[in-house]
């Protein structure tokens, strides 16, 4: 049976070790900066060693953004995709990112790297999702939507074909997206509209 480690041992984690378990891949360790976790779901925890190939279990966009940075010699593992999910033969998918149960990816979707892809969130053709996005759960995205770096979706969401959205920008749980977002902003609503600018990326240590 496949290996793989991850670095997060929190409720993110449980979800990708199911997913893991559907794929026949088996988590060796998990590495968390908390010493008080020695174990998680009976796996054990490190505290010093990360080791390959890694998964990041870690919800927040700009954490695993940061960690990223800062692992430079560890190998991340090929995107991970629950048996229970409908995806393309022509979509792409690249390192890092999970794919959670009930999702479906259509035709010529374009996903990045260490993404998020959130219970039966729905990304359809020719939608590109850079690095670092969460799409939550039971999020729709239309045809050609293209969401920027870092981005969190928020549970429910529906956004129109076509649309673009910014970088580093939150869109609120339930919200209806039918014109462009730009970088660094919060919004929310039906229809969804910016609520104030934000500098999350960078207040990050």
């Amino acid at each position: 049976m496949k290996q793989v480690y991850l670095y997060g041992a929190g409720g993110h984690a449980k979800v990708i070790i199911d997913m893991l378990k559907s794929n026949q891949i088996t988590v060796s360790e998990i590495f968390d900066d908390n010493a008080g976790i020695t174990s998680f779901k009976g796996i054990p925890v490190s505290h010093t060693d990360i080791h390959s190939p890694l998964i990041l279990s870690i919800g927040c966009n700009a954490v695993r953004k940061k960690i990223v940075n800062q692992c430079e010699n560890i190998v991340f593992h090929p995107a991970v995709i629950d048996s229970s999910a409908i995806v393309s033969e022509s979509a792409q998918i690249e390192e890092g990112t999970v794919v959670m149960q009930g999702t479906i990816i259509q035709s010529s979707a374009k996903i990045g790297k260490h993404c998020i892809i959130n219970t039966r969130a729905s990304v359809d053709h020719d939608c590109v999702i850079e690095d670092y996005v969460h799409i939550a759960p039971g999020a729709t995205l239309c045809g050609n939507v293209q969401v920027g770096e870092g981005t969190l979706i928020g549970a429910g969401t529906t956004i129109t074909p076509g649309v673009k959205i910014g970088k580093w920008s939150v869109i609120g749980a339930g919200a209806v997206v039918v014109r462009d977002i730009p970088d660094n902003v919060i919004a929310f609503g039906t229809p969804c509209k910016v609520t104030k600018q934000h500098n999350y990326i960078q207040a990050l240590p």
